[in-house]
């Protein structure tokens, strides 16, 4: 059985809220939210399609995430329109055994040191889904920067901007 087995229940439609923790204004901006959770290639990927805005223009996101039991990591492709505009990020980590996905990337901050950045997948009950991120520091200080929390909308299937 698939580590992602329990996330892939989750497929479907939700709508919820999102909190960016602005790093330019120091304070937390919400925004209504959607999202889109599919399975890919027989359920050894699972990709989590989402919607929100900043400053009232829309942003959009993806994750995909794979398993790789036999080398017991987990792997996310994280893109976003505001947070990564044009590249992406790699992320690496574990499904706990809560059915949590947890994994962790870093990228460049020049002129200093890499920074890295944290990304929970919480599928909490089954109309209930949290996605948490951190920056974090060189020192490695976890900084909450975004909280998206989801209930369920409706059926599998579409994009997030269905």
């Amino acid at each position: 059985m698939s580590a992602l087995n329990r996330l892939a229940a989750w497929a479907g439609r939700w709508r919820g809220s999102n909190r960016l923790h602005d790093p330019h204004s120091g304070k937390p901006e919400d925004s209504a939210s959607t999202a889109v959770l599919t399975t890919l290639l027989g359920g050894r990927f699972v990709r989590l399609d989402y919607d929100w805005s900043y400053r009232g223009a829309r942003q959009e996101g993806s994750l995909l995430i794979g398993c790789q039991p036999d080398l017991g990591r987990t792997t996310v492709h994280w893109i976003d329109s505001w947070h990564m505009s044009d590249g992406v990020l790699a992320c690496t980590g574990a499904v706990e055994e809560s059915g949590d996905v947890d994994v962790r990337g870093s990228y460049a901050a020049p002129p200093g040191p890499d920074w890295g950045w944290r990304i929970v997948i919480r599928p909490s009950d089954p109309a209930a889904l949290h996605v948490v991120m951190h920056n974090v520091t060189p020192a490695g200080e976890e900084a909450l920067a975004v909280e998206a929390a989801f209930a369920r909308a409706g059926a599998a299937g579409g994009t997030a901007r269905d």
